[in-house]
């Protein structure tokens, strides 16, 4: 091909191009893998804003309620099992780690391992919501769902004997509590299962070579998404589990 014409503009970029040089997985509407890449990356960050803003309206609205109602806010928390919900934080932070050795794999080209890594952080995210399930039923059990299965007896006559009282005008807000416990983790779960089904997504495609052959975007961007939802789980444990874990006086 003339240099002169491609100096001038006037002649086709891809014409005289080997095959190999625009790969399969390059969309036609970008010129570059890296355009791609960019936009690509570009896109994810700004979905994750708006998830940031998302569930920081929920965070909001739990502290705001929190500090009107704090006796029964406390009382409610208190409830939850700290053992659980710790191990379920040990399991995302080591899911955090296999997803971003799941990315590294995808860059370094080795496909065995970039399947065990996303095989791994598939049921690591499966075993959360097993746990998160045990956690639901025994709310489920102690009448602490809030509709017409609720119950504010716990928090009345508390069974605990260091444990002080509420009066019934007060221990009705402990259902606002579990209204914005279920609203938080619930929509934490929905994500993991949606996050869930693009691993089994991205597992069989791997197994078809795929991410491992120069373009591992797909994965990276993933990987951000895994992340923001491990972050937001660090964040809902000690709003939800930790604060105040003592009696109240």
């Amino acid at each position: 091909m003339d240099s002169h014409a491609i100096a001038a503009g006037t002649a086709d970029p891809h014409e005289g191009h080997e095959s190999n040089e625009h790969p399969p997985y390059l969309r036609h509407h970008f010129v570059t893998v890296e355009q791609q890449r960019e936009t690509a990356s570009f896109g994810m960050w700004l979905f994750l804003l708006t998830e940031i803003m998302f569930f920081g309206g929920l965070f909001m609205a739990y502290l705001l309620y929190r500090n009107w109602y704090y006796p029964a806010f406390v009382a409610a928390s208190n409830t939850l099992s700290i053992q659980l919900g710790a191990i379920n934080t040990g399991i995302l932070i080591l899911s955090c780690f296999t997803m971003t050795m799941g990315v590294y794999s995808a860059e370094i080209r080795n496909r065995k391992n970039l399947m065990i890594s996303l095989g791994l952080t598939l049921l690591l995210g499966v075993i959360f919501l097993g746990i998160k399930g045990v956690e639901y039923h025994q709310k489920y059990v102690e009448h602490h769902i809030p509709g017409l299965n609720f119950s504010v007896e716990d928090f009345v006559h508390p069974a605990d004997p260091h444990t002080a009282p509420l009066t019934p005008d007060m221990a009705q807000h402990t259902e606002l509590y579990f209204f914005l416990y279920f609203a938080m983790t619930g929509m934490h779960a929905l994500h993991m299962i949606i996050g869930l089904c693009i691993l089994l997504a991205l597992l069989y495609r791997s197994s078809q070579g795929a991410y491992t052959n120069g373009h591992s975007s797909t994965v990276d961007n993933f990987g951000l998404y895994w992340h923001f939802v491990d972050i937001v789980w660090t964040f809902l444990f000690p709003l939800l589990y930790l604060i105040n874990r003592h009696p109240l006086s």
